[in-house]
């Protein structure tokens, strides 16, 4: 693409951009005429970045796919391959400070249309203690993005409490994603992680946080599960009933309740049979609208939410105002 041609696209996408914000009194209309969806698991991938997965994507590319589908708004995160953000190096590190510079850039140039969850390196605490510093007072990230393991660690390992606890001190959404190389498990020949590791290596995550207190002992961050929570409402009962007996803090219903409390996005997994599990398990002010692009194609998660048979007050909530309640800045 030529220089006059990507400088052309982003003049357009800037100008739809500034129609779409509150400010000029027009809003994106998503289902039933409403203000447009939040759409809280959305992926960047600059140029810049790492990696042998990656997909074509710019900021105008997710403002077309956002008006496709209805989206007002998406708050960007990283597609982590976390061991090149976890070695504890300067070049990691100035890896973390780039991408979370590009995502306040890009949250600065479409005002309204974007927000950001920072980087962070669960395996390298000081870094990660700086770096969130930086991001939540200089850049105003609206919230964190780890992943359900790096560097062979899962999160809620001990030597991550700190990271944990400054997240708790600023009453941080933080978004678990699937670490796109799981380390644990060898699946069946065939068998893709993408088919179904990625939600266990969730579920493993999620049990790590709540096994080793985090949630416990950080009651004020607001953890969101992607892919309606993975495997966690199935095998939530099965977990309850094998919390030890003498950890008073999980024992005998606060291990669901922790699981209760945690947020769910929907990317990808908005079949109605995981979506009637999910809604069995948690209240609906706590689900969330997601759809993983470009990682995932947007349709795979809208074109279900039609057939679920949601009043429009739920499906507001979900597509909107339970978004609109953890993220004030969006609200309308």
């Amino acid at each position: 693409m030529t220089k006059n041609r990507r400088e052309f696209l982003k003049t357009v996408a800037a100008a739809a951009a500034t129609a779409m914000v509150p400010t000029a009194g027009v809003i994106a209309q998503g289902t039933h005429g409403r203000a447009g969806r939040i759409d809280v698991h959305h992926h960047m991938i600059p140029r810049f970045q790492p990696g042998n997965n990656l997909r074509d994507w710019s900021p105008e590319l997710s403002l077309a796919t956002m008006e496709r589908h209805g989206i007002a708004t998406a708050i960007l995160s990283e597609v982590q391959i976390p061991e090149y953000l976890n070695d504890g190096s300067e070049k990691a590190r100035a890896m973390a400070r780039q991408l979370n510079e590009y995502g306040a850039k890009t949250v600065k140039d479409y005002p309204g249309r974007f927000g950001f969850f920072a980087s962070i390196m669960l395996a390298d605490v000081q870094g990660s203690l700086r770096e969130i510093e930086y991001a939540f007072e200089t850049l105003k990230a609206d919230g964190a993005v780890i992943n359900s393991s790096a560097a062979k660690k899962w999160p809620g390992d001990p030597s991550q409490m700190p990271i944990f606890e400054e997240l708790n001190r600023r009453k941080a959404a933080v978004l678990i994603h699937p670490n796109t190389q799981p380390h644990c498990c060898i699946n069946p020949p065939g068998v893709q992680p993408s088919m179904t590791e990625y939600d266990f290596d969730m579920n493993r995550a999620v049990l790590s946080l709540l096994i080793n207190g985090v949630m416990t002992k950080c009651p004020d961050i607001k953890f969101i599960i992607v892919h309606s929570g993975g495997t966690v409402p199935v095998l939530a009962g099965r977990v309850q009933d094998r919390v030890p007996k003498n950890r008073p803090d999980l024992y005998p219903t606060g291990a669901l309740d922790k699981l209760r409390d945690l947020y769910y996005e929907c990317a990808h997994a908005s079949f109605p049979w995981a979506m009637a599990a999910l809604r069995a398990f948690t209240p609906t002010s706590h689900i969330l609208f997601g759809t993983d692009w470009p990682m995932e194609a947007a349709e795979s998660t809208t074109r279900e939410i039609p057939g679920l048979g949601l009043s429009d007050d739920v499906l507001y909530a979900i597509e909107r105002g339970n978004a609109e309640r953890l993220f004030p800045r969006f609200k309308i």
